[in-house]
C-alpha cells in the first residue's frame, strides 16, 4: 500500500505546530492503575487534540484556497480546532455542526471566529451539508479525519508519547472516524513496532470495529452515546486502510462504562474528560485490554457539556455500585417505614431520596410502595444491603 501518511510528514507537522499546540502532560494515578499513564489532550488548546490536525491541514492551503475560506463538519472539537487555526492564519471558516452538538462546543466554535451552521441529524448529516456548501460556495473542505495532513497532525501525539513514556508497551486511543488513531499508529509503529496500539469505540456506534472485522468499510446504525466526539457512523477510506495496517486491535465500551470512567478520572487524577476521551480509561478499568502492560490511555478531550455532567456522574456512580435504588412493598401501618429505614441505616448506607406511594399498580388497599435511592460504597456493599433487607422479610422489586 502506498504511504498515505509517513513518519516524515508527522515530524514536519510537529515542527509546524510548535507554538500552536501544547505538548500535553502525562498524568499517573495509582487509583486507576499502577501501569496506567494518562496523555492529557483534554488540556490542549481548545480542550482537545483536534487543533493539531486542523492547523496542519489549514497551513498547507494554497493562497487561492485560503482566499476562498475553509469549511468543516464536526461534532465540536474539530470545529474549534479549525476555527482557531483559520483565525490565527487570517482565513474565513464555516463549520457545519449537528444541531444536537453540546452548546459548550457550539459557542466555543463561534468564539474562535467561525460561522456556525447547525444541521439536523448527526455528524454524517453535517458532513453532507459541508460538502454541499463546499461545492456551491467554493470553500476548501477540511475533513476532520479522512485527510493525510490532518492525520499527520494528530500523529504528533504519538511522537510525544514515545518521548514522555519511554517504557510504554501499549497505547489506547479513541476511534470515531479514525484520524487520531491512524496518525498515532503510523508514528508509533514506524519508530517502535513492538508497542501495541489499541482503538476504543462506543459500543452503540462501533463503525470502525465492525468495518475491521468485516474487512470493508461499513456504515452502522445510529445509536445514542455520551461519547459525541466519536459519534461517527462511517469510517474514512484513508483511515480504514491505515487502521487495517497499523492498529493491533479495537475494543468497545458501553455507555455505563464510559460514564464510570469519567467519574474515575474526576476522582483519581482530577481530570475532566468528555465521553470520547474517557473511552480509553473505560477500556482499561473494565479489563477490555491487557492491563499488565505499561499503558498510555489517550484522553482526547475535555469538552464535556456541564449541563449533562451531573447526569453522567450519576450513571457512572450507579455502574460502580456507588448509588443504588431499591423498591419494596410495606403494610401501610405506623412504624413500618421507620423499621425499614433502621434496617438500611444499620448497613451503613446513606439515604439520598425516598418516595412513599399508596396508590400504585403494585399495591393493594392496605399496602404502599417505598422507593429508596441510597449512597453506597461499592458492589459488595450493595449486595450486603440486599441480603439484609431480604433477610428481614422485605421483597425487593427488580
Amino acid at each position: 500500500m502506498e504511504n498515505i501518511v509517513t513518519l516524515d510528514m508527522i515530524r514536519e507537522a510537529r515542527e509546524a505546530l510548535r507554538g500552536v499546540a501544547e505538548m500535553t502532560p502525562i498524568v499517573t494515578s495509582t487509583r486507576l492503575g499502577k501501569s496506567l499513564y494518562i496523555k492529557s489532550e483534554n488540556l490542549q488548546k481548545t480542550g482537545s487534540f483536534k487543533i493539531r490536525g486542523a492547523f496542519n491541514k489549514i497551513r498547507m492551503l494554497s493562497p487561492e484556497e485560503a482566499a476562498r475560506g475553509v469549511i468543516a463538519c464536526s461534532a465540536g472539537n474539530h470545529a474549534q480546532g479549525v476555527a482557531l487555526s483559520a483565525t490565527r492564519l487570517g482565513i474565513k471558516s464555516v463549520i457545519c455542526m449537528p444541531e444536537g452538538a453540546p452548546i459548550l462546543k457550539v459557542e466555543a466554535t463561534r468564539g474562535y471566529g467561525a460561522e456556525v451552521v447547525l444541521v439536523p441529524g448527526v455528524y454524517d448529516d453535517a458532513a453532507k451539508e459541508a460538502e454541499r456548501l463546499s461545492r456551491e460556495e467554493g470553500y476548501t473542505f477540511a475533513h476532520p479525519f479522512n485527510d493525510p495532513y490532518v492525520i499527520a497532525g494528530q500523529g504528533t501525539i504519538g511522537l510525544e508519547i514515545l518521548e514522555q513514556v519511554p517504557e510504554v508497551e501499549q497505547i489506547v486511543v479513541p476511534i470515531g472516524g479514525g484520524g487520531l488513531i491512524s496518525g498515532v499508529a503510523v508514528a508509533v509503529k514506524s519508530m517502535r513496532p513492538n508497542v501495541r496500539v489499541i482503538g476504543v469505540q462506543a459500543a452503540t456506534v462501533p463503525s470502525m470495529f465492525v468495518s475491521r472485522r468485516s474487512g470493508e468499510i461499513t456504515t452502522v446504525k445510529d445509536g445514542p452515546t455520551i461519547a459525541d466526539g466519536i459519534h461517527v457512523l462511517t469510517p474514512g477510506d484513508l483511515t480504514f486502510r491505515l487502521v487495517q495496517e497499523y492498529v493491533d486491535d479495537i475494543v468497545t465500551v458501553s455507555e455505563d462504562e464510559i460514564a464510570a470512567a469519567i467519574v474515575a478520572l474526576l476522582e483519581g487524577p482530577k481530570t475532566v474528560a468528555e465521553g470520547a476521551g474517557a473511552t480509553t480509561v473505560a477500556a482499561y478499568i473494565f479489563n477490555k485490554i491487557d492491563t499488565t502492560l505499561n499503558t498510555v490511555a489517550l484522553v482526547s478531550g475535555g469538552n464535556v457539556d456541564i449541563t449533562t455532567l451531573s447526569r453522567i456522574i450519576t450513571k457512572g456512580l450507579q455502574k460502580t455500585g456507588r448509588i443504588v435504588q431499591f423498591q419494596t412493598k410495606l403494610a401501610d401501618k405506623a412504624g413500618n417505614l421507620a423499621q425499614l429505614l433502621t434496617c438500611v441505616a444499620e448497613t451503613g448506607a446513606n439515604v439520598l431520596n425516598i418516595e412513599h406511594e399508596r396508590e400504585d399498580a403494585k399495591t393493594s388497599v392496605n399496602t404502599c410502595v417505598v422507593t429508596m435511592t441510597l449512597e453506597t460504597r461499592d458492589e459488595a456493599h450493595v449486595m450486603k444491603i440486599r441480603k439484609e433487607l431480604t433477610g428481614h422479610g422485605y421483597h425487593l422489586f427488580d
